[in-house]
């Protein structure tokens, strides 16, 4: 540089642009779903919902289990209710009511009818019956009628040791069986019927006096022909009302009784008249032993000595 020479002025020279910094890299925000934000678990949540759910699903179990229980046991009333309807209340109803009323018709009956047969029935009390009918009645179907409370088992004892030597078949049925088994139920053999047969029984002897028992009887005895009570046989066979029998009237109509449709009181054939002439010798025992004293007033009463 010559030193005669003026330094020439240097110019400033230009800022040069500054360069920028790169900026740290920031991770873009996650999008917000719409609806409330989930919720995010305390500590020890998760294990305390687990509990709960655990309660609920046991307390749910129990009452289910105690629902099922109610139900069976609503089942167990509902058949013990009906059991007691059935064996209990409507049998002793019916006995009660047919202790005062005499029943308009039985099943025997309809099944009569139903074959064709002119069903005659006409009951009567007892006080317009002949005492030769209960007489000879007792003599032929039941002779300790006043005495057993229902069955006689002597009666059946010798009705067995008969059927086990062979002989003809017999029966014991008492008059109080009879009774059950024309009033109630069905005359086909068979054991749910005799079972109900000795229920019914048992019912009559308690709730019924031996008079109305025997009243009960001849009013619904079969005597052939569709004339059932002692009344219709009476007019039918005779012409006669039942209380105008006479001792052999009335043991030829006691003697038809086992088969009243195969023999007749009022044309005996053999066996008729050898039997009705055996129950007219019975049926003064019964009057002279007193028998028939539970349904006859006067054969209740022992003469002084």
């Amino acid at each position: 540089m010559n030193p005669d020479e003026e330094p020439t002025p240097q110019q400033p020279s230009a800022p040069q642009p500054e360069t920028p910094s790169p900026r740290p890299h920031v991770p873009p925000r996650p999008q917000k779903a719409s609806g409330p934000a989930p919720e995010i678990p305390m500590p020890g949540e998760t294990r305390i919902g687990g509990v709960r759910a655990h309660v609920g699903r046991k307390n749910i179990d129990l009452d289910l289990r105690r629902i099922k229980r109610r139900k069976r046991f609503g089942y167990v009333i509902t058949a013990l209710t009906v059991l007691f309807v059935a064996f209990i209340v409507a049998p002793v109803t019916w006995v009660a009511v047919y202790a005062f009323i005499d029943p308009p018709t039985n099943v025997l009956m309809i099944r009569r009818a139903m074959e064709g047969e002119a069903i005659r029935h006409r009951p009567v009390p007892l006080a317009q019956v002949s005492p030769h009918v209960v007489r000879a009645v007792i003599a032929a179907e039941d002779n300790n009628f006043c005495s057993h409370s229902g069955f006689d088992f002597e009666a059946i004892q010798d009705a067995m040791a008969s059927n086990a030597r062979g002989k003809r078949t017999r029966g014991a049925s008492t008059i109080s069986q009879q009774v059950a088994k024309n009033l109630f139920l069905w005359p086909d053999q068979s054991w749910v019927r005799k079972g109900l047969e000795v229920y019914f029984t048992v019912l009559i002897e308690a709730m019924w006096p031996k008079r109305r028992i025997m009243e009960a009887y001849l009013n619904v005895a079969e005597w052939g022909d569709g004339n059932f009570g002692i009344e219709a046989a009476s007019q039918a066979r005779f012409g006669i009302p039942a209380s105008r029998l006479s001792q052999l009237q009335a043991a030829r109509l006691a003697a038809v009784l086992p088969s009243p449709n195969r023999w007749r009181a009022d044309r005996p054939g053999p066996y008729v008249q050898r039997r009705s002439a055996m129950l007219v010798a019975r049926a003064r025992t019964v009057k002279n032993e007193h028998l028939a004293g539970c349904v006859l007033l006067l054969d209740s009463v022992r003469p002084r000595k």
